[in-house]
């Protein structure tokens, strides 16, 4: 492990007026000096949880189940200091998660690190497989491929969920001890009868109704035979594993960053890409799908009125995950540059939109402030500020087409990365304007900021950097 210092960052006060295309490096890159080994752990009760406040937590994609990305947990932002650099054994494309004082990221190298918040030490690391090369694969774009969704952690088990792409294609849920990273219990998730090697896991993993949930889709150039679909598998690895296929005949993956989402009655939100049918009968692709908690079938669905055409362009919904808004309301956006604001008992089927904002093809997760009722997305050429009312959407700022990373909000401020020049901004939610900015090295285009007790944490293509927000 090495921890190393970050540069310093200046404050700024400039007004503003990918695809899915980032890569890992061709080989995991070598530490300077070995990792230490895990640190053991005191003997701990049945549900285990790191010391920490509650506040600090961010236990899930975007913090919540409902995907808005939003804390409380934040102090005012002056400025950004150094903190630490994690360097790890590959490229981090998920969020980190955080439980108590322990920071836990996962690698394309397939293994998971439970880092230690305040200093970035490793408390323990678990290697759980052997990660897939890109030349092995009919297509692709990260190399190497090992865990890219992002992990999600059980407080009930006390038990952090991860999947592991490993050699083979194979698709692997395991279950690690979130105080010590020792290995539970894993389950294999290739439960269709398509190409193992077409699948991908890259979104979010969710945890609820005693399930860990877990979509699927294809890998970078939508090659080879597969078929979008989710997991539902039981926490404590007591039952079987149900699941829900997109029916159509090929394609349809559910991809975007941030996986599923969950709405408080326990049902189960996802957003699937573009599928095989160009027109004529509809075939659940390119929609907002309401699946039954033990997803058992689809209760409701959105699909654009001009479906079939999105279809034949590669210009469908999933590049971007629902968003559940204040629970009657859900925001998504699409790459046919539409944002789409829907009601959340009533999906609308085919046109069924409450209201569309043009000009943003979205990419990654979006953010919520409910208090402003303002979302921000991260549109593929800048960051994009929409206020939203009961059945209304309005354009207000945009940033800089090189900052479009997926956002985050927290005390008036949001979030969001550059990756190509690899910083990180703090911006004005009024205005637009940036606060501080700050260097974080090379990351994915999808990279989405943690917030955690001052502190902001970003995944990044060599392990996790943090800084210190005052």
């Amino acid at each position: 492990m090495v921890i190393a210092l970050l540069l310093v960052i200046a404050g700024c006060t400039s007004q503003f007026g990918g695809d899915e295309t980032s890569t890992s490096p061709a080989s995991p890159p070598s530490p300077s000096r070995p990792f230490p080994a895990p640190t053991p752990s005191p003997t701990t009760s049945a549900r285990p949880t790191p010391t920490g406040s509650d506040a600090q937590d961010w236990p899930t994609y975007h913090r919540t189940l409902d995907r808005v990305g939003a804390s409380a947990d934040l102090p005012a932002v002056h400025q950004l200091s150094a903190a630490w650099i994690a360097d790890l054994d590959g490229a981090v494309y998920g969020q980190p998660i955080v439980v108590g004082g322990l920071v836990v990221a996962a690698t394309e190298g397939d293994t998971v690190y439970g880092l230690d918040r305040t200093t970035g030490e490793a408390r323990w690391t678990s290697h759980v497989g052997t990660p897939v090369r890109v030349r092995d694969l009919p297509c692709g774009n990260i190399d190497p491929l090992g865990i890219t969704g992002t992990p999600a952690y059980d407080a009930s088990t006390g038990s952090v969920f991860v999947v592991a792409e490993t050699t083979g294609g194979q698709h692997t849920l395991v279950a690690l001890d979130v105080m010590t990273g020792q290995e539970r219990w894993r389950r294999s998730l290739d439960v269709t009868q398509r190409d193992r090697n077409a699948e991908q896991q890259r979104g979010a993993l969710a945890v609820a109704n005693g399930q860990v949930y877990v979509p699927f889709g294809g890998l970078y150039g939508d090659c080879g035979d597969y078929v979008g679909y989710v997991t539902a598998t039981p926490v404590d690895d007591g039952g079987a594993t149900t699941s829900y296929v997109v029916p159509t005949s090929r394609e349809g993956g559910i991809w975007a960053p941030s996986g599923v989402a969950v709405d408080a009655g326990g049902d189960v939100w996802v957003a699937v890409g573009n599928g095989a049918s160009t027109g004529g009968t509809y075939d659940g692709s390119d929609s907002v799908l309401r699946l039954a908690p033990d997803l058992s079938g689809r209760l409701d669905y959105f699909a654009p009125t001009s479906w079939g055409s999105q279809n034949a362009r590669d210009r469908d919904l999933g590049s971007t995950g629902p968003v559940l808004l204040d629970g009657n309301r859900v925001i998504i956006s699409g790459k046919d540059a539409e944002v789409y604001l829907l009601a959340a008992q009533h999906l609308g089927g085919i046109g069924g939109q409450l209201a569309t904002l043009t000009g943003c093809a979205g990419y990654g997760g979006i953010a919520w402030d409910v208090s402003a009722q303002a979302a921000f997305v991260p549109c593929k050429d800048g960051l994009l500020r929409t206020s939203v009312g009961s059945t209304t959407l309005r354009r207000d700022w945009k940033a800089p087409a090189n900052i479009a990373g997926s956002p985050v909000v927290g005390n008036g401020v949001v979030w969001s990365v550059d990756a190509s020049g690899g910083r990180l901004y703090a911006l004005d939610e009024d205005t637009g304007d940036v606060i501080a900015e700050a260097d974080i090295g090379t990351t994915s285009r999808f990279a989405s900021p943690v917030l955690t007790g001052g502190i902001v944490l970003v995944p990044t293509l060599s392990g996790v950097s943090a800084l210190t927000v005052t």
